[in-house]
């Protein structure tokens, strides 16, 4: 039975005629290879954060506080690291999270990512605010699981229909994230003056969308003064600051799909979101990129797991780095985490192949760390699987 760890006697196996991997094999590594490589402008927009970037800190600071427990003599040479969370099955407890324009780091932006995700059977989650329409991207990998995450706009028939748009194209869940109704102070680029969105980048879902379209003047592609003008209206109507709990009973007139709030952080929030019929929550800070000096999404996951006491799955965004982080994760009551970063520095460097080599090095380590922690599937982790750092 083959496993995601053998990508490393597959490397060894290479190193015998003198082949070595030719991008960097941690996520550090692909950041600062990235950092090389890529305009400034797009670097700092993935990289950056709010503010000071006390949470960016504070996130990877919150896995370090956590210990694993390795258990000896338990026969896992069978491993399997499948599940399924809110009907979607998936090869591993792993999706690639909702970044939007990525056109900023690779002109296959949002396709590679669609397509490197389904080679490995990991659920993609495609981000509203995408260089490439929701349609073209299931149109890349039309048999791969893939979830939509909706920023939902102030237009309620404009969140309708991309909500309505997602669903015929195939999406098997509504991600819709809660943190974002306004972009957070973010000092990189601001220093560099510099918004993707103003430039017509991050917004295809919009320019494509039938009633978007249909409260504009003239046709985007008419002309540059029409895609201003398409632009001034999507700032408009990008993130609702008066959305509220009551506005989620929408989503089921909208759609059958099971629905996902992203952005949970507080446990009031979870059980008040359990309250009006959502079907799974994401734990997450937004990759610290909000709410300068916000508590790491790793420690609020705990607090959340226990107020939602098994009514709906947790996921964890936010900080994930290796796969000493996805084990840590999955012990403290997360059924799945998502990957941001790491993979988009792959897209950046080499395309679908850089994203699939991010991918496949985070499950290698993943599923060897699993192993030799004595553990044959995620499913057997649990409390007792990690301890809390006495010195952190």
């Amino acid at each position: 039975m083959a496993h995601f760890g053998d990508l490393a006697n597959e490397i060894y196996s290479g190193g015998l005629t003198g082949q070595r991997p030719e991008l960097p094999m941690t996520a550090d590594g692909v950041e600062v290879a990235a950092r090389e490589v890529l305009p400034a402008e797009a670097f700092s927009y993935v990289a950056g954060g709010a503010s000071t970037e006390r949470t960016i800190a504070a996130n990877r600071a919150a896995f370090a506080r956590w210990r694993i427990v390795p258990r000896m003599l338990r026969g896992v040479i069978e491993r399997d690291l499948s599940t399924t969370v809110v009907g979607t099955p998936m090869a591993a407890p792993v999706l690639t999270a909702p970044v939007g324009v990525l056109g900023l780091v690779h002109p296959d932006a949002d396709l590679a990512v669609a397509r490197a995700a389904a080679a490995l059977g990991l659920v993609s989650v495609l981000s509203t605010a995408a260089s490439t329409t929701l349609e073209d991207v299931a149109a890349a990998a039309p048999a791969a699981a893939r979830w939509f995450q909706l920023y939902w706009p102030r237009d309620p028939q404009l969140a309708e229909s991309l909500v309505r748009r997602a669903e015929m194209a195939g999406y098997q869940a509504i991600v819709v994230t809660v943190d974002t109704w306004s972009l957070g102070w973010r000092p990189r680029d601001l220093a560099l003056a510099h918004m993707p969105f103003v430039q017509a980048k991050g917004i295809a879902n919009y320019l494509a969308d039938p009633v978007f379209r249909a409260r504009l003047d003239a046709p985007p592609e008419e002309s540059a003064q029409a895609m201003q003008m398409a632009v001034r209206a999507w700032a408009e109507v990008f993130g609702n600051p008066a959305l509220s709990w009551s506005d989620l009973a929408l989503l089921r007139q909208w759609t059958r799909l099971p629905v996902l709030i992203k952005g949970i952080c507080h446990p009031d929030d979870a059980r008040t979101a359990l309250d009006h019929g959502v079907d799974a929550l994401v734990v997450s800070n937004h990759g610290g990129r909000q709410v300068d000096g916000a508590r790491a999404a790793l420690d609020c996951l705990p607090d959340v797991v226990a107020a939602v006491d098994g009514r709906a799955p947790v996921l964890l965004d936010s900080g994930i780095r290796c796969g000493a982080d996805v084990l840590i994760a999955l012990a403290l009551g997360a059924q799945a985490v998502l990957l941001g970063r790491p993979w988009v520095y792959g897209l950046g460097l080499a395309g679908q192949s850089g994203v699939a080599h991010v991918l496949r090095a985070l499950l290698a380590d993943f599923d060897l760390t699993l192993a030799l922690a004595g553990y044959a599937s995620p499913a057997e982790l649990g409390a007792h699987s990690v301890v809390r750092d006495v010195i952190g």
